[in-house]
């Protein structure tokens, strides 16, 4: 059992100090200063690559960020927190591989107002030419103190401070790929296309992310880039998988209307945070895995996942579905559903809940990029295309292995997390050293409509300023604070790296519900601890487990399936 109390915990050694970060990190950062921002990120990354490639369990990801770096864990694995401090910190101070210089790239850029919207506007806000930019701009080396915001993404430090340029009040929708924009003080590449709030001031061809790469992204922290002058680029490949995937079989959906965006999702992405890239997967793992057991897949299987309106599908082949996370009028939930080639489903407004899962047997068929089927949509990766699904679209089932030997049974739903109203998510709060930073609110907040996978959006201003800070690892469950006060909590879309101030950070055990949150339900705050985190994640997963059991025995082989 975990030994941690109430109170914040921060353990030192000559190397490092440790701290924790909601209920599935704890952060690594340097107790002695060091000599200069380059020398502390290099410092930084040469520890995170020793602890990617030390042989100690439960660590999923390792993040760099400029002051920090974060240690992901799987409190599944990890059943006493003190012990993995313990070996977290033996690891890093006994690593022996030399700090070491980064890579320095040359990065091309096409500047002007055809391939920079904002040059002239950043011209004008420092009352200087475009040949004065160009030239401030391309002069100094630019040290990449992080990979976040979406995969690839480099932040640069070392602008000149004669082009530091806030950045826009109103963000754009989409910034084309391959823009080179000034946020602040920091410089960047958007690799994707992608909203964003920096000044755009030209573009580039580079590439600074492949998706079939097994280290996706171009620049990791530490390293080293120099902009130049050209006078033209190529577009920008696109990143995207636009072919569809046939899976070895002939059973096949046809999409007659695609419901609210409904897209191919598992069980996400694990160990490619460092590179800017987030899990994504199901919003609310636990109804995805049960969908997915009722059927006869195994827990990882891709299924559909929708918002609050359901696809209608005709099924091409025999197969048996299940619905769960949703309720609705016009179809079951909870239970094995027998379809026959040329039925059409139509799944239609979910009456409860907000995310539901459609699970076929078999799993659906997509190329998996990075270890994964789920779609990841800002970077529009992963999936059927990496996109929602359209009227037309054609997927592929794979072979069931096994089936539902019947189809009279369901499952309780005791482990469906319907949200009560208010919904009461119970939260770990942040810490800086040994002070709190922000007192957790007794005050409902609202979610509004603007909600998505990368995060519930909350209307309700706290009552106390947030404080500033650096950017640094956000992870699912974190409660972001920009600046109207409205709090954010971020999910399994969400970047990698947050610059907002934290409130704190949403129970791992208490996402799924958290999922399920629909616009209009009211939220409330509650302070827990370490220990009752964990606690409650482990009783979720076993009463999983146990329900995955009874399941079981109703299975049988797929060609005997009545």
């Amino acid at each position: 059992m975990d030994s941690i109390d109430d109170k914040p915990v921060t353990r030192t050694s000559s190397e490092i100090a440790t701290q924790l970060m909601g209920d599935t990190a704890i952060i690594c950062s340097l107790s002695q200063r060091q000599a200069s921002l380059t020398e502390r990120v290099q410092t930084l990354s040469s520890i995170a690559s020793n602890l990617r490639t030390t042989s100690l369990p439960g660590i999923c990801d390792v993040v760099v960020s400029p002051d920090r770096i974060t240690v992901i864990y799987d409190p599944l694995v990890i059943h006493c927190v003190d012990t993995f401090v313990a070996s977290v910190k033996k690891a890093v101070t006994q690593q022996h591989s030399p700090v070491t210089a980064g890579s320095l790239y040359e990065v091309p850029v096409c500047y002007g107002n055809d391939t920079g919207a904002d040059l002239d506007t950043v011209c004008r806000h420092h009352g200087i030419n475009a040949r004065t930019l160009i030239d401030l701009h391309t002069k100094p080396k630019y040290l990449v103190t992080a990979i976040g915001f979406v995969p690839g993404f480099p932040y640069l430090a070392g602008l000149p401070k004669k082009l530091e340029t806030p950045r826009l009040s109103t963000p754009r929708r989409q910034v084309p790929a391959g823009s080179v924009g000034i946020g602040g003080s920091q410089t960047g590449v958007y690799p994707f296309p992608t909203p964003g709030g920096w000044h755009l001031i030209g573009q580039t061809d580079m590439k600074f992310f492949d998706q079939n790469s097994s280290s996706p992204a171009l620049l990791q922290p530490g390293d080293n880039v120099r902009f130049h002058k050209t006078k033209r680029v190529n577009t920008p490949p696109d990143q995207s998988l636009a072919t569809t995937h046939k899976c070895g079989t002939t059973k096949n959906i046809s999409v007659l209307e695609p419901g609210m965006m409904t897209t191919v999702q598992d069980l996400g992405r694990s160990g490619f945070r460092s590179s800017g890239v987030p899990y994504s997967g199901a919003a609310d793992r636990v109804s995805a895995i049960l969908a997915n057991s009722i059927v006869g897949n195994p827990d990882h299987a891709a299924v559909l996942e929708y918002t609050l309106l359901g696809p209608s599908l005709r099924f091409e082949a025999d197969t048996v579905i299940a619905v769960v996370g949703t309720e609705h009028d016009s179809i079951p939930s909870l239970r094995p559903i027998h379809i026959n080639r040329g039925d059409i489903i139509e799944i239609g407004h979910a009456s409860r809940g907000c995310r539901g899962y459609l699970a076929v047997a078999g799993g659906v068929c997509v190329p998996p990029v990075l270890n994964s089927s789920s779609t990841y949509l800002p970077a529009t990766f992963g999936g059927f295309g990496g996109r929602p699904l359209r009227a037309g679209d054609q997927l592929s089932i794979g072979k069931p292995l096994v089936a539902p030997t019947s189809f009279t049974w369901s499952v309780h739903n005791e482990l469906i997390a319907f949200p009560s109203n208010p919904c009461t998510l119970r939260i770990l709060p942040e810490f800086l050293g040994s002070t709190r930073r922000l007192p957790i609110p007794d005050t409902p907040f609202s979610v509004t409509a603007q909600s998505d996978r990368m995060g519930i959006r909350l209307c309700g201003t706290l009552p106390q300023a947030p404080p500033t800070m650096t950017s640094r690892a956000v992870l699912p469950g974190t409660v972001q604070l920009p600046p109207d006060g409205n709090p954010i909590i971020l999910l399994c879309d969400a970047q990698t790296i947050g610059g907002y101030p934290v409130l704190g950070h949403v129970i791992s055990a208490d996402l799924p519900r958290a999922a399920q949150l629909r616009p209009g339900d009211s939220v409330c705050f509650t302070e827990t601890n370490l220990a009752e985190a964990h606690r409650l994640l482990r009783s979720q997963h076993d009463l999983l487990a146990t329900v995955q059991r009874g399941i079981g025995s109703k299975l049988g082989p797929a060609e005997k399936t009545s």
